[in-house]
C-alpha cells in the first residue's frame, strides 16, 4: 500500500468512525476499489490498527469528562455509596450499557465476520430509515444528565446491533438516544462516552489478533503507522465537527449518505468490482 493510499484510508476512517455511516461499509469499497480486501490479512491488520487510532480520539477529545467520570466512580465506590454523585450513577451506566456489545460480539464474532455485502447495504439503507423515523418523531429535550438505566440498557443494545456491518455504532447509538428523547448532542455525547470501553476492549483485541501478521513486512508497517496517525489527528477534529453540527442542524445529511452509500455498494456488487459474499 502507497502511503498516499494510507492517508487516504486514515482520513476515511476517521470521518466514517464517527459520523452515522458505517466505517465498515466505506472501508470495504474504498479498499476494493484499491485493490485491497479484508480477506486478504495484511489489509485486515492494516484496518483492525488505524482503528485504534480514532479510539484513542475519543480519549482525548472526552478526557476530562471521562476523568470527573473514572475518579467520581472510585471515589463513590470508596465510599460505599457507588451511585452518590452524578458522575458516578454514569460511570455505572456506561458500564451497564457496555456489556450488551461486549457479550454479543465475543458470541457471535465469527458469523459477523463472515456477513457479505448485501447484508452491509441493506443495514445502510434499514438503519438510515430509522434514523430518519427518529429525526421526525423524536422529542430532542433530554440531556445527558438526565440518562438512566433503561436509557443505558436500551443504548447499549443499540451498541450490540452496530456489530452487523453497515449498521454504524455511532448511526446505531445516536438514533436509539434521539428515539428516547435526548438532543442530536447530547445522544451524541453519550453514544460517544459510552463507546469508550467496547472500542478500546475490541481494539486491544484486534491489535493482539492482526497486529503480527504486519511483522516482517515493513512496508505495510510505515502504511499501518502513517494512517492511524492520521486517523487519530482527523478523528479528533471529526469529533467536534460532528457535535458541534448536531448542536444545530438535523440529520438527513448523513441519512441521504447512507443511502448513497447503499446503492455504490449495490451497483458495485451488481457489476462485479464488490463480491457479493
Amino acid at each position: 500500500m502507497s502511503i498516499l493510499s494510507a492517508i487516504f484510508l486514515g482520513l476515511v476512517q476517521a470521518a466514517t468512525e464517527f459520523l452515522p455511516v458505517s466505517s465498515t461499509a466505506h472501508l470495504l469499497v474504498f479498499g476494493e476499489l484499491m485493490g485491497q480486501s479484508l480477506d486478504e490479512p495484511h489489509f485486515r491488520a492494516f484496518v483492525a490498527v488505524i482503528q485504534s487510532g480514532t479510539a484513542l480520539a475519543v480519549v482525548l477529545y472526552f478526557r476530562h469528562d471521562l476523568w470527573r467520570i473514572l475518579r467520581g466512580s472510585l471515589l463513590a465506590l470508596g465510599k460505599g455509596t457507588p451511585l452518590a454523585t452524578p458522575e458516578a450513577r454514569l460511570g455505572w451506566l456506561i458500564v451497564l450499557g457496555t456489556i450488551p456489545a461486549a457479550v454479543l460480539g465475543k458470541l457471535f464474532e465469527h458469523r459477523i465476520e463472515a456477513l457479505g455485502n448485501w447484508v452491509i447495504a441493506a443495514s445502510l439503507v434499514f438503519l438510515g430509515v430509522v434514523l430518519l423515523i427518529a429525526e421526525r418523531l423524536a422529542r430532542h429535550v433530554r440531556a445527558v444528565e438526565s440518562v438512566g438505566v433503561k436509557d443505558a440498557v436500551l443504548v447499549g443494545l443499540a451498541q450490540a446491533l452496530a456489530l452487523v456491518p453497515g449498521s454504524s455504532r455511532s448511526g446505531t447509538t445516536l438514533t436509539m438516544g434521539m428515539l428516547l428523547g435526548f438532543t442530536r448532542e447530547a445522544a451524541a455525547r453519550f453514544s460517544f462516552l459510552l463507546s469508550v470501553p467496547i472500542i478500546l476492549g475490541a481494539g486491544a483485541y484486534k491489535l493482539w489478533k492482526e497486529l503480527p501478521m504486519l511483522r516482517g513486512r515493513p512496508d505495510w508497517q510505515l502504511a499501518t503507522a502513517v494512517a492511524t496517525l492520521v486517523s487519530f489527528a482527523a478523528g479528533y477534529l471529526v469529533i467536534g465537527w460532528l457535535l458541534g453540527w448536531l448542536r444545530t442542524r438535523k440529520t438527513y445529511l448523513f441519512i441521504a449518505w447512507r443511502l448513497v452509500a447503499a446503492v455504490s455498494i449495490a451497483v458495485l456488487i451488481a457489476v462485479g468490482v464488490l463480491p457479493a459474499s
